[in-house]
């Protein structure tokens, strides 16, 4: 029987697991090559697209490309907590359980975490629809994370 994997419980076992790792400092140097890597990755996924075909299969990488430019700025968002994180899954509890002012949706998270993971494990085909349906969220938390990563370095130069 399916048992719902929710955020609170999801964040208990990771912690007891020893799924956080504590950093001595902020490493703000590679958080800024962290992010330039992924805002490089993220202009070449959305050139590419622009020119994708809704019958073509390209959804499949496309939504995977999505996938890791997000789950990158999650991470570079984490190191300013001095916090490293063993998994996906773990990250992003962490991430809505410790920053619930970025109203994050732990849901929003599962949901491309395990298709992603059917389409990289299991060969499950990831659609146009399946794309469309994630496609705005996609890209409302790339760029609030965006903007929290560069405000918080705005912050550290300002001091």
């Amino acid at each position: 029987m399916y048992k719902e994997r929710i955020q609170p419980s999801i964040y208990f076992l990771c912690k007891e697991k020893g799924s956080f790792i504590s950093l001595t400092k902020i490493d703000y140097e590679q958080i800024q090559s962290m992010v330039e890597i992924a805002l490089i990755d993220l202009a070449s996924v959305q050139e590419w697209e622009n020119k994708a075909v809704k019958g073509s299969g390209q959804w499949n990488a496309l939504y995977k490309l999505y996938y890791d430019v997000l789950h990158q700025l999650a991470e570079v968002f984490i190191h300013f907590d001095k916090i490293k994180v063993k998994s996906h899954e773990c990250l992003f509890a962490y991430l809505c359980e410790k920053h619930p002012e970025l109203e994050l949706d732990w849901n929003f998270f599962e949901k491309i975490r395990t298709k992603r993971n059917g389409a990289l494990y299991y060969g499950a085909l990831i659609t146009y629809k399946n794309w469309k349906e994630v496609e705005l969220q996609f890209n409302l938390y790339i760029k609030k994370l965006k903007e929290e990563i560069e405000r918080k370095l705005k912050d550290k130069n300002s001091s």
